[in-house]
């Protein structure tokens, strides 16, 4: 393990919370991490494992009222083992033993975050032979917008057998789990078995808006021959650019504030009529004049590029509504205002 340097001034800001959380023992770090949320005791925890040897000297630097406490006890040792003691006196077992399994990989990285890391056509040259089974549960776990692209690329045949087999999949099943831990050497694979599986349709819908019009036009409508029922409830939970209308105003100037000019620009140009009324009467006259002048002297552009700014924004507007920041109405009921 690389040492810290003696120069207390070299330490970060979460070396010096591990050193502490070494220091203090388990009683006390435990009510500690009792009061973190999940992505601080990931960052903390990735400190402590890390730091190696700390001189005494350091330690009571550090901690100059408890000296005389700390000086008796010489240096500190951080490691996987005692991060994982004192982890175990303040979280549940499961909760320890996913923590310890994330910061094992590269910077604390899952499988799945590194497999996003992997080039699409790569993946997709890889997976196409594969049992549809298996690319299955690949593309549920990865990211959606990266599940679509391997997906557009995959041979059409075995792309709807993958689709169908998610759709249709209740639970991953364990001789599934053993082959995929097999080919992708990956030693964080049993934290699928009990991971809370999101509804089959909502994956598939993340899927299929993160995939370019012709593709997913294309995908759609084969999927409609072969499950008409399961095609239209993907359509329903789909979310899509011109579903932007249903934003109300202040929720259209946060989205403002949130992208850049040129992409709006772009995204505009393949808009419905009411999604682009609904953002000019939400800026200044001068920034709506502007906006269309940039939009006239775009000139003709690619679907393509129309396609990844709306889908961007799309994004960007689903991050504020699971943020609770903006509100998109749903048209139920349920969003009906009483005043």
């Amino acid at each position: 393990m690389a040492r810290v340097k003696d120069d207390i001034r070299s330490l970060s800001g979460p070396q010096k919370a591990a050193i502490f959380m070494l220091a203090v023992g388990d009683k006390l770090s435990a009510k500690l991490f009792e009061k973190m949320d999940d992505e601080e005791i990931r960052d903390l925890s990735q400190a402590m494992s890390s730091l190696g040897s700390i001189n005494s000297s350091i330690v009571e630097r550090l901690f100059v009222e408890f000296a005389d406490q700390l000086s008796s006890a010489g240096g500190l040792v951080g490691s996987f083992s005692s991060t994982e003691r004192l982890l175990i006196n303040a979280l549940p077992e499961e909760r320890v033993s996913q923590i310890m399994e994330e910061m094992r990989g590269p910077a604390g990285r899952t499988m799945w975050d590194k497999l996003g890391n992997v080039n699409e056509a790569v993946l997709a040259n890889y997976l196409k032979n594969e049992y549809p089974q298996t690319v299955a549960v690949v593309l549920s776990k990865i990211k959606p917008d990266h599940a679509s692209r391997v997906l557009s690329i995959l041979p059409e045949n075995f792309s709807m057998e993958c689709i169908m087999r998610m759709l249709r999949m209740e639970a991953v099943q364990k001789e599934i789990l053993d082959h995929v831990e097999r080919t992708l050497r990956s030693e964080f694979m049993t934290n699928l078995a009990r991971t809370a599986r999101r509804d089959s349709h909502e994956v598939m819908a993340d899927i299929f808006n993160n995939l370019d019009r012709n593709t997913e036009n294309r995908f759609m409508t084969a999927l409609e021959e072969r499950n008409r029922e399961s095609a239209e409830r993907i359509k329903g939970l789909m979310f899509t650019f011109d579903d932007l209308a249903r934003l109300d105003g202040g929720g259209v100037q946060m989205l403002l504030r949130q992208v850049e000019k040129d992409q709006l620009g772009l995204a505009l140009k393949g808009a419905s009529d009411d999604v682009r009324e609904l953002f000019f009467a939400n800026m200044s006259e001068r920034a709506g004049k502007m906006m269309k002048e940039d939009m006239e002297a775009l000139g003709a552009v690619r679907l393509k590029d129309v396609d990844e700014a709306q889908s961007g924004i799309v994004q960007t507007a689903k991050a504020l509504a699971d943020a609770g920041e903006i509100v998109i109405a749903t048209g139920g009921d349920e969003d009906e205002l009483v005043f």
